[in-house]
């Protein structure tokens, strides 16, 4: 079979792409999104911020406010079925081609950093073992990390159809031991141990505090609930994308949720907040011994893997569906016969090798990479809620299904401040080295521009430059004078 590159872009909205998926392999590719990194690091992500009654509050706002977000996802994917990969698409038709263009970028980027903070782990984890890989950021853990990112790009340059279906048989086989780590917890929990932790121990400082510090957390683990709508252009039934979604989200709420409360009940609060990452593995080795250690260890690089493979697959997807709108540049719109698109993956996988490279040199690799990640999802979907609004009051030309329902509004505006909420909870060190990430992009756009031969902006888009430009410059500054570490 040939994988040959053609000179002839791929599907469009308008063409039939190669591969058609269905609503279980949609589904599959949400959940396997989500079930990454995340839920493995849960236990001592949370205790170092909160105790378990913290914790109860931030899963009920995390878990209200990103239902609403797909809840969003799901009405959006019928009210606009032209528009394709989902986050990008939205914040383009509702606030113009920069802001569509920062929000592409803004998603590629945090899928990219979040595809690092998969090998590190996998690499601390086989550290607990091989003390020359450390905590995933020695130099020996970025070589054997950057094996695996090349050979990742090989399996899915292969073939989007083939790499869908490995994601599916995946998504099933991590999502066995965090189950049975759930069902071992709560058979040797310890009430006076879950008790003492309820409210934190002293260095948790106030409810608020403790709430707001564990928000970019529960970001992370559902950054995915999206995955669908991303793929869209691929699903056989439009209406599959939206059910995919809600049944996703639904599938892995409950089981994120679980992870962090029961492991209150096997060790102290301050215990668990120094514990290795997979801090789940500790937890269940304090339960029942080193096998338990092993079997979540397993779990994770399996969970992982896959994660890696369906975020990978995402990435790509916003940049060629960008290129192919002419927002960025032409040659990230070429894909294979296989509907792969190889310049797109490429460009993935580069930006994912410098990230990792760039782990060497930090003090806590796996927990900056996340809130990072966290951090430059926010906008997009911000943007995305944001459209969901414009909507409900009818702002959109193109909408044509009818009018919205008042349930629908209080939807996209519930959706819309959480996500704001959100970004005030990252605080302003991230959102600004966020701004590092995006001012440099815009590069990218006038490259678009010009193939076009275009006007480079608008005065509302020079408005926009000059403010992602100035916060670009202000987090350089913060990283100089140190108030900002990697």
């Amino acid at each position: 079979m040939s994988h040959a590159e053609t000179s002839t872009p791929a599907a469009t909205s308008g063409d039939r792409p190669a591969a058609k998926l269905t609503l279980v392999t949609l589904t599959a590719m949400v959940v396997g999104s989500m079930v990454g990194a995340g839920v493995f690091s849960l236990p001592r992500r949370f205790a170092q911020e909160t105790g378990v009654a913290g914790a109860l509050i931030a899963w009920a706002i995390a878990g209200t406010g990103m239902l609403m977000l797909a809840f969003v996802f799901q009405t959006l994917a019928v009210r606009r079925p032209d528009l394709d990969a989902g986050v990008y698409a939205y914040a383009k038709a509702g606030f113009g081609e920069y802001l569509g263009f920062f929000s592409a970028f803004g998603y590629w980027a945090s899928a990219c950093v979040g595809n690092v903070t998969y090998w590190v782990l996998i690499m601390s984890t086989i550290g607990a073992i091989w003390p020359a890989l450390g905590d995933g950021d020695t130099f020996l853990a970025v070589v054997l990390s950057s094996v695996g990112l090349w050979a990742f790009f090989l399996l899915i340059r292969r073939g989007v159809k083939e790499a869908a279906a490995i994601n599916r048989i995946v998504t099933v086989a991590k999502v066995v031991p965090i189950l049975v780590f759930v069902v071992l917890a709560l058979f040797y929990l310890d009430t006076d141990v879950f008790v003492d932790n309820w409210g934190g121990a002293d260095y948790a400082g106030s409810l608020f505090n403790q709430v707001r510090g564990t928000m970019l957390a529960t970001v992370f683990v559902f950054l995915g609930v999206e995955g669908a709508s991303v793929y869209s252009r691929h699903a056989k039934r439009r209406e599959d994308v939206g059910r995919a979604t809600i049944l996703g989200f639904l599938s892995v709420f409950a089981v994120f949720a679980s992870v962090t409360i029961v492991s209150y009940g096997i060790m102290p609060m301050a215990e668990i907040a120094e514990l290795r990452q997979p801090s789940m593995a500790g937890v269940l080795e304090h339960a029942v011994g080193t096998w338990g250690k092993v079997f979540v260890s397993v779990g994770l690089i399996i969970s992982v893997l896959g994660a890696y493979l369906a975020w990978t697959l995402m990435a790509a997807e916003v940049l060629f569906v960008a290129a192919k709108d002419k927002d960025m540049p032409r040659f990230l719109g070429r894909a294979t016969s296989e509907d792969v698109p190889v310049p797109a993956l490429l460009m993935t996988t580069m930006l994912s090798q410098v990230v990792l490279v760039v782990t060497m040199f930090s003090d806590d690799a796996f927990n900056f990479a996340l809130d990072l990640t966290s951090a430059l999802s926010l906008i997009p979907f911000l943007l995305a809620a944001g459209f969901a609004v414009k909507i409900c009051f009818g702002r959109d030309r193109a909408e044509t299904s009818g009018r919205s329902t008042r349930p629908e509004l209080v939807v996209a505006v519930v959706a819309t401040v959480y996500t704001a909420f959100l970004l005030y909870a990252a605080g302003l060190k991230f959102v600004l080295v966020s701004f590092i990430l995006y001012a440099p992009a815009t590069f990218l756009f006038a490259k678009a521009r010009r193939e076009q031969n275009r006007r480079l902006f608008s005065p509302r888009e020079a408005l926009i430059c000059a403010v992602s430009v100035a916060g670009a410059v202000m987090g350089v500054i913060a990283l100089a004078v140190g108030w900002i570490e990697l």
